[in-house]
């Protein structure tokens, strides 16, 4: 599942938390995700505090600004959480793969379709990051490509460390990235 830590940097404290996948109690309950009482007796979905539902409330949690650097998002319920963010007015910018962009199962196309700018790297090489900033502050990074696959089947880890001198390393290259694929907006 993962675990949480505190330790001293330079200057301050970074509050971190580790997440592992795949989640063995399985894709959690849309209900529970919701804060409300799922009432199907035989509900097969997760009622549990799984890795996912901690990544989304950290995704949940943003309040002024999100950038979103991903090789790829297929999970939809991740891509949810990017497009919640957006309706409560925080500024997303997402980048991604030009061509996972329009791969089978892709949540680009609802992410750009909901009014959330997404470029693309459009190179013959694969914009491969797996990294996303929370309100300038908190870092999401790791082997983790927002996809069910990595929910589900693949070993994968997230750091989540809220240390605004690391973000602020991250979001440097976001911002650099962001004014290189200036043009390669994504349309769906």
């Amino acid at each position: 599942m993962g675990a949480c830590f505190s330790s001293p940097t330079g200057g301050g404290s970074t509050d971190a938390e580790v997440l592992f996948f795949p989640d063995a109690a399985g894709m959690p309950c849309r209900q529970h995700l919701a804060g409300k009482e799922c009432g199907r007796a035989n509900c097969t979905y997760a009622h549990a505090d799984t890795s996912l539902v901690r990544l989304l409330r950290r995704i949940d949690a943003a309040s002024k600004t999100l950038d979103v650097c991903v090789f790829t998002i297929t999970c939809n319920e991740i891509a949810d959480a990017v497009v919640r963010a957006h309706e409560r007015g925080v500024k997303v910018r997402v980048i991604s793969d030009d061509e996972q962009a329009n791969s089978t199962g892709s949540d680009l196309r609802a992410i750009a379709d909901a009014g959330i700018p997404v470029r693309t790297d459009a190179a013959s090489t694969h914009m491969h990051h797996k990294f996303a900033i929370v309100d300038g502050a908190t870092l999401i990074n790791g082997s983790f490509n927002w996809t069910r696959q990595a929910v589900l089947g693949n070993q994968e880890n997230v750091v989540i460390a809220r240390d605004a001198k690391l973000a602020g390393v991250f979001a440097k290259e976001f911002d650099s990235m962001w004014g290189k694929f200036r043009g390669n907006e994504y349309a769906g």
